[in-house]
């Protein structure tokens, strides 16, 4: 959606008059229905001046299509400005401006990431080419009318308060720079010679039109890419059981898709339940590829970032992951959507939904009912044993609920064969009888085929992990959130600290984020369940803090050991007044969830240390006599 659309003449006369702003709080209201920050305001007043002066030195034709702010389909992201018209050849030829009012910036050990001052304070972000150029590939990717039309988008960023190019233009930005050029304040003539090149006749914004209306499809190229990416791939190989729940799933989206047309076309929804390890986001991840490949619009969609970013790393390389990003979608993202205007969204870890969304959680109604009105079939992987934050509203009732709301036809399926935990379905069950997440018939580990060994000191247990992932193994240590993100602030400090064994490691979320579990050097880093929930590697080193102990064969759990920072059991005080029997019984399933989670991440072995002695202890004597002796080793 277009928010102004007109041509160079009209423009370059509003702004001129200094009606721009106005003009466009009043268009974001009524086509976005949206209210506008003061600060978006500000920017529109300052950049849009010099966008119109660049475009007047550059002698555009009055009558070449300008709109501003273009509201990217399936996104909640706008382009800045675009300029329509022909070239020399009679091209039609569509420029994606993205403005910054940027100064400076530093450079950072990420790929196409830099800081700049933004909001007051020095934050991540990306590059301007990387952003503008990703933006273009994404309407490409799914805007029919660029693919049939011959409309050639062509990307570039201005930053008109930046004149030192040392670090905006460094040589680590060369690809992106050649694919969508950076202008900078003294560099005017520069800007007016790349826009001459592209536009020297106007077309009324025709293109511009065609652009707005374009059908949504993804493109045969995209298709091709998806498909090259999988195909041979085992990592992404449907067995058995998961083959079934795939073809269930695409014999529902042909059935939406027949129905699609009708007056008043009837959603569907298939609830998939499985505990950890049962193949839940390689399905997903699959049944992306295939529907894309049908032509379907189809998104991955999870709260948590971590398995997002790491699926699209494993897909992509690092220049061509926006290519993928486009696919993969937050659980918020879906605010304010038309009704159906998605035809599948595939929800991993749908446990972890919420009630509202955005950085602040205070936009939208209901993540689950977001995602049912906005597509055609909605597939929910859910396991409900995996809730780790207080607020997470996942569960088959509240599907149900919004499912019924909307109408929705009710598909239902479960997945029971274990791909995690070297197969081994009695290691799952043993670890919920040993937590006490409930009663089981696996007491011990005899006859298991896992790796599971007790260390006496945190040193022991990363010294065994770091051997394993110098080996042909991926292997990581992981923790309870009980210590305080301190580093965030001082990176010459510490996190997590064990007195009396000289243990002192940071957490992963400073340097690597999200890709720390696929990044080789953050082996001296560890993770949290924020960033390794839905993933898996070979073996997982686990530090469980204070908040989970046993004391005489009882586990007690003690949300008071958790780090201030963390944000898994915020609210829970203000509840536990008002319904203290039910608050203290889910948070107590939060931390015992919690531990579960971190304990399933290894597909071949789970080393842990226990903070308190005591619960060392504990599990070290479940281990006397239980273990089984055919049960593998870690690679010594």
């Amino acid at each position: 959606m277009i928010v102004y659309l007109s041509n160079f003449s009209e423009f370059s006369d509003i702004v001129l008059r200094n009606q721009i702003s106005e003009t466009l709080v009043d268009q974001v209201q009524k086509k976005l229905g949206i209210g506008v920050s003061q600060n978006e305001v500000l920017s529109w007043r300052n950049s849009l001046v010099y966008i119109r002066n660049a475009l007047d030195y550059a002698e555009v034709p009055e009558d070449c299509g300008i709109a501003i702010e273009f509201q990217i389909p399936l996104t909640s992201k706008r382009v800045d400005v675009l300029v329509s018209g022909t070239d020399e050849s009679g091209r039609t030829n569509v420029l994606l401006v993205e403005l910054k009012q940027w100064e400076t910036a530093q450079l950072t050990q990420k790929a196409d990431v830099l800081k700049t001052r933004l909001g007051g304070s020095l934050v991540e972000t990306t590059h301007p080419s990387y952003q503008a150029w990703s933006y273009s590939s994404f309407i490409t990717d799914y805007n029919e009318a660029v693919q049939t039309n011959s409309i050639n988008l062509q990307p570039c960023a201005y930053l008109h308060n930046a004149v030192d190019d040392q670090v905006l233009k460094d040589s680590k930005f060369s690809d992106i720079l050649a694919r969508a050029p950076l202008f900078l304040k003294n560099e005017v003539p520069e800007l007016s010679e790349f826009v001459r090149k592209y536009i020297r006749q106007g077309d009324a914004g025709e293109a511009l039109y065609e652009l707005e209306s374009g059908r949504l499809r993804p493109s045969k190229h995209l298709i091709q890419y998806l498909a090259s990416l999988l195909q041979g791939n085992k990592e992404f190989t449907l067995l058995d059981e998961q083959k079934i729940a795939a073809e269930t799933i695409l014999d529902l989206d042909k059935k939406a898709q027949n129905d699609k047309n009708a007056e008043n076309p009837k959603r569907q929804v298939l609830i998939v339940e499985g505990g950890p390890g049962t193949g839940k986001s390689i399905l997903a991840i699959n049944l992306l590829a295939q529907l894309t490949a049908k032509e379907r619009v189809a998104h991955y969609v999870t709260r948590n970032t971590a398995p997002r970013e790491v699926f699209e790393s494993k897909l992509t390389g690092s220049f061509t992951r926006s290519r993928i990003r486009s696919m993969f979608k937050s659980a918020g993202s879906f605010i304010s959507r038309p009704s159906q205007l998605i035809d599948v969204l595939l929800v991993d870890e749908a446990h972890r939904l919420c009630l509202k969304s955005g950085p602040f959680g205070n936009i939208g109604e209901n993540q689950i009912r977001e995602i049912i009105e906005a597509a055609h079939l909605s597939v929910f992987f859910i396991d409900e044993a995996q809730k780790v934050i207080f607020k997470d509203i996942g569960s088959r009732e509240e599907i149900l609920r919004w499912a019924w709301y909307f109408n929705a036809e009710v598909t239902d399926l479960k997945l029971e064969s274990q791909f995690r935990c070297n197969g081994s379905n009695g290691y799952l069950a043993w670890i919920d009888h040993i937590l006490r997440v409930r009663n089981t018939a696996h007491p011990t580990l005899q006859d298991v085929n896992y790796d599971f060994r007790v260390f006496d000191s945190p040193n022991e247990l990363y010294d065994e992990i770091e051997h394993i992932d110098q080996s042909d193994f991926t292997a990581r240590v992981v923790a309870g959130y009980c210590w305080e993100w301190v580093s965030k602030a001082d990176p010459d400090r510490f996190d997590i600290e064990i007195p009396g064994h000289d243990f002192k490691r940071r957490w992963n979320l400073s340097d690597h984020g999200n890709y720390w579990i696929v990044t080789p050097e953050s082996i001296s880093e560890i993770g949290c369940i924020h960033t390794c929930q839905g993933l898996e590697l070979d073996y997982i080193g686990v530090i469980i803090g204070e908040d989970l102990i046993v004391r005489d064969g009882k586990v007690i759990t003690d949300p008071t050991k958790r780090a201030k920072s963390d944000r898994s059991l915020r609210g829970y005080l203000s509840q536990l007044d008002e319904s203290p029997i039910e608050t203290q019984k889910k948070v107590d399933a939060i931390i015992k969830n919690t531990y579960r989670t971190l304990m399933t991440r290894g597909m071949r072995g789970c080393y842990i240390y226990c903070a308190d002695q005591e619960t060392n202890e504990f599990f070290k004597s479940q281990l006397t006599n239980s273990l089984n002796p055919d049960a593998p080793q870690g690679p010594r």
